[in-house]
């Protein structure tokens, strides 16, 4: 048997979600006196799978299919659980990202398996199966049990942390047997953009709400986004207002991020925002309404008007990189 960890790529490029996920599933094949196995759906060059072997992994099983370009949850859990029962993995895990919580039911249903979505650490104990996860949108963490044999977690993003431990990692290619009519999305086109840090892979987010007073303002919070390496967000009402991208938008009915440090520059914080980004390390908050909610769920807070504050932050950032 075996822990099995599906390690998703984006064109051909492992994140560092992918890595974390092979971080946990390392550490909890060791603490169950299993083998940590990882399975890639699609073209991925064989010294990006190599890296999966700084982190524990011993094997990969590779299937090296063009069409899981198309990120299509049907043919993915099928394949997934393919891998499973090859292997005979009693633990699948998977990254709670859109694409892990898309594929895990799915492949909860095809094994049989118990379900325990944004997993926050290794299990408390094994027999029962219990483990923690966040519950209400990151407020408080739930004890869940698992009782059937076969289990599927996935695992909250930057919740264990990139755990090195170099081991010498083999490759098996891996056949699911799946036909065409098993691929149902179909891309025609893509378009990329590059240079740009993405949310979902950011340590340090750079955030504006209404109190930045409108889309023209925006080019100071960018500034300072960039001189921090960091990805730029936006709370609900920017993005619906049109000054930035929906992309951008982080809370409970956009992304749920959870950097090492987020800056939220005039957001009130609402309970909706909140609940999207209190995964977050640390947080910052410039607001110039001292009662804003968002001061309570702060771990550092300034009190003032987020346009006079970003330029000095700037500056200070700068003087500080020499």
């Amino acid at each position: 048997m075996s822990v099995l960890i599906f390690v998703d790529n984006t064109e051909g490029k492992i994140k560092k979600a992918g890595f974390e996920l092979a971080s946990y599933g390392a550490a909890l094949a060791k603490q169950a006196g299993e083998n940590a196995i990882a399975v890639s759906l699609g073209k991925v060059e064989s010294d990006e799978l190599q890296k999966l072997g700084n982190y524990g992994i011993t094997k990969v099983l590779t299937a090296d299919d063009a069409r899981f370009a198309s990120l299509d949850n049907q043919a993915s859990a099928k394949a997934i659980a393919a891998a499973a029962n090859q292997t005979g993995s009693k633990i699948i895990l998977l990254a709670h990202n859109n694409f892990g919580k898309a594929i895990a039911p799915r492949l909860a249903v095809k094994l049989q398996a118990g379900l325990v979505s944004n997993v926050v650490g290794l299990p408390v104990s094994l027999d029962p199966f219990k483990v923690n996860k966040h519950v209400f949108t990151g407020k408080a963490i739930g004890h869940a049990v698992i009782h059937t044999p076969v289990k599927v977690l996935t695992l909250s993003y930057n919740s264990f942390g990139l755990v090195e431990n170099k081991v010498n990692v083999t490759f098996e290619a891996f056949d699911p047997g799946l036909t065409n009519a098993d691929f149902g999305l179909i891309i025609e086109q893509t378009q990329t953009v590059s240079g740009k840090i993405l949310l979902s892979e950011a340590e340090i987010v750079v955030a504006g709400g209404r109190g930045m007073k409108g889309p023209e303002n925006w080019s100071g919070l960018e500034e300072l986004a960039s001189v921090l390496g960091a990805a730029t967000a936006c709370s609900r009402p920017v993005s619906d207002e049109g000054w930035r991208p929906h992309s951008e938008h982080v809370g409970q009915t956009g992304k749920i991020i959870a950097p090492n440090l987020y800056f939220a520059f005039g957001i009130s914080g609402a309970i909706q925002h909140l609940g999207g980004v209190s995964g977050s390390k640390v947080i910052v908050a410039v607001n110039k309404d001292p009662e804003a909610p968002i001061f309570e769920a702060a771990d550092y807070g300034i009190v003032g008007d987020a346009l006079k504050v970003i330029p000095e932050m700037i500056a200070a950032v700068k003087e500080i990189k020499g």
